[in-house]
């Protein structure tokens, strides 16, 4: 894997994302230290979220004792916030 300092990406930003479609992984540093990847997107990206979802439903039908429909955890998420 390749690294790069944040500056230089900032500056190459460009070429960079043409390596990451090569299928080339970058590493971008601070001060000598990773703080993020640019990594090539995935095409099987749609099917892994659907998997991810199913795989929720799963452990969510697992929940015992928990009475409540997805209708009721939507209108509750924001219960107790402050505008």
């Amino acid at each position: 894997m390749r690294e790069v300092q944040a500056t230089e990406a900032k500056t190459h930003l460009a070429q960079l994302l043409s390596a990451v479609e090569r299928g080339e992984t970058i590493a971008i540093t601070r001060h000598g230290k990773p703080v993020a990847h640019l990594v090539p997107a995935k095409k099987q990206d749609r099917t892994a979220r659907k998997e991810a979802v199913e795989r929720f439903k799963a452990w969510r039908a697992s929940w015992k004792g928990i009475d409540m429909s997805i209708e009721d955890i939507l209108a509750a998420r924001h219960e107790g916030h402050h505008y």
